[in-house]
């Protein structure tokens, strides 16, 4: 009994060892790494500008529109770059870039905490701006560098680790969201302690050091899952073998000067080149990245699986999320910083939720029907905030114009709100920006009067359904994801993906200009109308989508065959058949 048991246990032992040395696990691990650095980076950043500009929201705002603009300008030109290089370069690089820069980021950070008294003394205080400037144009490359890094390995290295077992790549997408809601949560809380307890400067030194540490550790994990992965190094040589293929043909076609690689090989044969197809030439390499930038939107649109993106791009046109506007919408309402932070864990809760959910649709129903389902139980979950705009406790007052602040401002010359500053020890101890934990009250108001209590039913039913939505928002995701992973042939997953982040951001930042334009509390329940409106929008895309694509049988769910491909290619598309 004892001897057969033992052969068992060395069993049970060796599979678990192989599991943490598996490139699954590693590859779980880096993101994991990765993630934790990323929050605890974006969260300190902001508030690190808030803290630098005297309380004021002004370099954050910035900080956010350069870097969503950033992304939708060159999310193409990223996602090309990363097609036309060997997987491990690209992922090797944009690690390196990525970490380099939050760290430089955290150096000068320290330095302005150091001696921002001296800087402002000298050159009028423009040094001051100039290291204000260099701050947010390096975090923002550090910002690009993570969406390089994002491509990469959760649309490209997961997909080949995953091989042609479909569940396995569902099963991989859903732990690796699980992954980035833990850390949406831990990492901020993480390194608000270490700044509630220390320092900014302390802040920005832990940052810097944990990036220059995972930076290492991130490498060393990258080399072991492409060396586990053989097929990981098959882009490169496919690659280069097209590239050599596209070149003899256009040698033996006589192509025109001004595509600009004919040229090259001109040069390298002849050594003589004339002076107009020069500047033709240079006029051509002008134009390649406005052609990539056109040429991958194309693509996108052109994509069987175009729907389905648009679709998931349209929910981030919604205030219905714990971003710092929503947050702070609560606040207003009587919501204190420590409420805030137990519903933010039980959003990440239901996150979790989703990606369970989203593992056990995909199995009983197939993929597509799967965002059916979660774009119906996300909607359905959301009419709890159309309804809370008109219950009682709601700010909303359509007599009040939405644009009634920014006039007020512009023509009456009101002045402006400012941040009452709370204690330090205040600010970081939730995780949470200073803007949660001081009250944004008009400059000639007296801030220490107690605000009338304010009926919960409306704030109340509002997070409710937000965060009863996460469980179909996560799932819709992850559905979405999946189909772009499965549907996009190998040499356009970066471009594709790349005009995906772009077109996420766009919405994003439309949903940003909507406020802007909108911003006072009396305002804010047609701001949620709006955002219902944006999904719904969105999932009528997808049902689109799901409509064009399974035909008749939509609503015909059935327990797909293990073995036979599940119904996420679209009719005509033999790509992932």
């Amino acid at each position: 009994m004892a001897r057969g048991a033992e052969p068992e246990g060395r069993r049970r032992g060796g599979s678990v060892i192989a599991y943490f040395t598996s490139a699954k696990f590693l590859l779980y691990l880096g993101h994991a790494l990765s993630t934790w650095g990323d929050r605890m980076w974006h969260f300190a950043v902001s508030v690190f500008l808030v803290e630098l500009y005297g309380n004021s929201l002004l370099l954050t705002a910035v900080y956010g529109l350069v870097v969503a603009g950033s992304v939708l300008l060159l999310g193409a030109l990223i996602g090309d770059w990363v097609d036309k290089n060997s997987r491990l370069k690209v992922a090797q690089t944009s690690l390196i870039v990525q970490n380099s820069s939050v760290i430089l980021c955290g150096v000068i950070l320290m330095i302005i905490f150091l001696f921002k008294t001296q800087l402002l003394t000298l050159y009028h205080g423009w040094l001051l701006t100039l290291c204000y400037i260099l701050v947010i144009t390096i975090a923002n490359i550090a910002n690009l560098a993570s969406t390089a890094t994002a491509i990469t390995i959760q649309r490209d290295w997961i997909v080949v680790v995953a091989g042609e077992d479909r569940s396995k790549l569902a099963d991989m997408n859903a732990t690796i969201r699980r992954i980035d809601q833990l850390t949406n949560i831990l990492a901020p809380m993480a390194v608000g302690q270490i700044m509630t307890f220390g320092s900014p400067m302390i802040g920005c030194g832990f940052i810097s050091g944990w990036n220059l540490m995972s930076m290492c550790v991130e490498y060393l994990l990258l080399w072991k899952v492409y060396q586990k992965t053989p097929t990981l190094a098959r882009k490169s040589a496919k690659v280069e073998a097209s590239e050599l293929k596209q070149l003899n043909a256009k040698k033996e076609s006589d192509v025109k000067p001004s595509e600009g690689v004919q040229l090259i090989i001109e040069k390298d044969v002849a050594g003589f080149e004339p002076q107009q197809e020069k500047e033709v030439g240079c006029a051509a390499r002008i134009a390649e990245p406005f052609v990539t930038f056109r040429d991958g939107w194309v693509a996108y649109y052109n994509q069987p699986v175009f729907l389905a993106g648009m679709g998931l791009a349209f929910l981030y046109m919604t205030v219905l999320g714990f971003d710092c506007i929503t947050t702070g919408y609560a606040y207003t309402q009587g919501l204190s910083g420590s409420v805030l932070s137990l519903l933010m864990g039980a959003s990440a809760v239901t996150g979790i939720m989703g990606t369970v959910a989203f593992t056990w649709l995909r199995r009983k129903c197939g993929l597509i029907r799967t965002g059916l389902i979660s774009g119906v139980a996300q909607f359905a979950c959301l009419i709890l905030c159309a309804i809370s705009v008109f219950m009682p406790g709601s700010p909303m007052d359509l007599t009040v114009s939405p644009f009634a602040d920014i006039s007020a401002r512009l023509f009456e010359n009101e002045p402006l709100p400012t941040i009452a500053s709370p204690e330090p020890e205040m600010i970081f101890a939730t995780g949470m920006p200073n803007l949660l934990n001081g009250s944004i009250v008009p400059a000639n108001s007296d801030p220490e009067m107690s605000p009338e209590p304010v009926p919960l039913i409306s704030v109340s039913l509002l997070f409710a359904g937000v965060i009863a939505a996460r469980v179909g928002l996560w799932s819709f995701d992850l559905t979405v994801t999946q189909l772009l992973q499965e549907n996009v042939i190998e040499s356009e997953r970066g471009i594709i993906n790349g005009v995906q982040n772009s077109m996420n951001y766009l919405l994003d930042l439309l949903h940003f200009i909507m406020v802007i334009l909108a911003p006072n509390p009396e305002a804010f329940g047609l701001l949620v109308l709006i955002s219902v409106s944006f999904v719904a929008m969105g999932h009528i895309m997808y049902f689109r989508f799901a409509q064009k694509s399974l035909g008749k049988q939509l609503f015909v769910c059935h327990t797909p065959d293990p073995k036979a491909a599940p119904d996420s290619s679209p009719p005509g598309n033999t790509s992932t058949v």
